[in-house]
């Protein structure tokens, strides 16, 4: 698993954002965002496409961390709460996976462990091994 966390530590945009991967076992993931001001809208809340993308990153993790290729098909999200300081934290969990499909929950909670978003995305697997 060490080799995958290294392999998404090459995600320039997820990097540019501030989040970390902090951990990954076969379906499951979690990541953290340490909120700045560039991580806020017009309203001084945490912009809906910050929290999206850490839950997309966390489900990246965990769709791939069987060591095969898997690309999203499909995403939604749901908020919950807004948020406007500290940090994020995504963990992403396999709810089912056969040979072409999984499907995967990210919950997005703050600090005091509250949630804001829930993420569901559904991926598919290729035939290929990850470049690790």
């Amino acid at each position: 698993m060490e080799r995958i966390k290294e392999y998404f530590g090459n995600d320039h945009y997820a990097r540019l954002a501030g989040i970390e991967l902090l951990a990954v076992s076969e379906g499951r993931a979690s990541a953290r965002m340490a909120l700045g001001p560039q991580h806020l809208n017009s309203l001084k809340t945490v912009h809906g496409g910050a929290i999206f993308t850490l839950a997309d990153f966390a489900f990246a993790a965990a769709a791939n961390s069987h060591g095969t290729v898997a690309v999203a098909l499909n995403a939604n999200i749901t908020f919950m709460k807004a948020s406007r300081a500290g940090e994020l934290l995504a963990e992403a969990r396999e709810v089912s996976r056969n040979h072409r499909i999984g499907t995967y929950v990210v919950e997005v909670k703050d600090a005091a462990g509250d949630l804001v978003a829930q993420f569901q995305g559904l991926a598919y697997r290729k035939k290929e091994a990850l470049a690790i």
